[in-house]
């Protein structure tokens, strides 16, 4: 088996694996708004770790993939998360998959790729130096914190950022285990915190994204895959040396496919399964005020005799309910007079 094929059954393997992990901490994170839990309720359910477990093989099999096959096959079928989470979602809440979820989602898909096949890799070895990473992780961690205090889908662009960072960070962290950071030998304390950093921006994300999910799947999903590719993106233009392919064009190839995604989320953002209809609820009576009888609740109104009933609607349970019967007109006219 070539090295090629390995690359993409295992990228897909990746996708499957991140797809099935957002499907149940959405479903978690669903439980949890409805019961007031936090993350301390989520971390002693089993199905939890479940997702942790997922998402870690989901990650290895993405870093396997890479060993195998370049980057610019391996990350546009990574990006293949979300059009498999979509129908596992559906086959969950037993309903089909909406067409404009459909139509988000490849839109999503489309400019990822767009926006991935633009973007040139680093060279080998090229990583953040010690110094570069730390402001890096302190630039990051300030924007998390603005975005983490908003709402919807704050939570899951700062989860985005937090991956990509970590990611970044991470190559950071071979480089220098390996000696191939600028300046020598890197010395362990830096080391040891930039791997620090790594962790705590890891699990941040996976929190993050935890929250993000409360208020569905699809959107944060594709917020959480389109966030993470742009901020390396933006960590290797500022900083690496990178550049976007085919000049010019690339640079309006890469803000066209921004633009595609960012059009993708909204779409999935307008395309939530509809609610179930609520029950109607009937109100109680304002002091002093009467309602019609056809209005009033069951409980106000005059129930028929069984005895006056048909056979048919004697059984037990079956309440039949008239209209109350108009009062008789008065006879105003004057008694007759009898004569003789």
């Amino acid at each position: 088996m070539s090295g090629l094929v390995v690359a993409v059954l295992l990228s897909l393997l990746s996708a499957v694996g991140y797809a099935f992990a957002a499907v149940t901490q959405s479903r978690l994170a669903a439980a949890a708004a409805q019961g007031g839990g936090g993350p301390r309720s989520l971390a002693a359910q089993p199905l939890w770790w479940w997702a942790v477990g997922l998402n870690g093989a989901g990650a290895l099999a993405h870093v396997g993939a890479l060993h195998y096959g370049p980057l610019t096959l391996v990350q546009p079928l990574g990006a293949l998360t979300l059009v498999a989470a979509l129908p596992l979602a559906a086959r969950r809440d037993r309903r089909r998959v909406a067409r404009g979820e459909w139509r988000g989602a490849l839109c999503t898909l489309a400019g990822l790729v767009g926006l991935i096949s633009v973007t040139g890799p680093a060279a080998p070895g090229d990583a953040l130096s010690v110094r570069e990473s730390l402001t890096v992780a302190l630039a990051s961690g300030l924007l998390i914190a603005a975005l983490a205090r908003g709402r919807g889908l704050g939570h899951a662009t700062a989860s985005g950022v937090a991956s990509g960072v970590a990611s970044a960070l991470t190559q950071t962290v071979t480089a220098a285990l390996a000696g191939e950071l600028p300046g020598g030998a890197t010395a362990w304390w830096a080391t040891a915190l930039l791997s620090a950093l790594v962790a705590a921006l890891s699990v941040g994300g996976l929190l993050l994204s935890q929250r993000a999910y409360r208020g569905g799947l699809a959107a944060p999903l594709a917020l959480v895959n389109l966030s993470n590719p742009a901020v390396a993106a933006v960590i290797g233009v500022a900083l690496l040396g990178e550049t976007f392919r085919a000049g010019v064009w690339g640079w309006l190839i890469a803000a066209a496919s921004a633009a595609l995604a960012a059009r993708g989320v909204i779409l999935l953002t307008r395309s939530l399964p509809p609610a179930p209809a609520a029950q109607e609820q009937v109100a109680p009576d304002a002091p002093g005020t009467e309602r019609p009888h056809a209005a009033r609740p069951a409980a106000d109104r005059a129930p028929l005799a069984s005895a006056e009933l048909p056979r048919e609607l004697r059984a037990p349970g079956v309440l039949l309910v008239l209209p109350q019967r108009p009062p008789a007109p008065a006879d105003d006219a004057p008694p007759a007079v009898l004569t003789g």
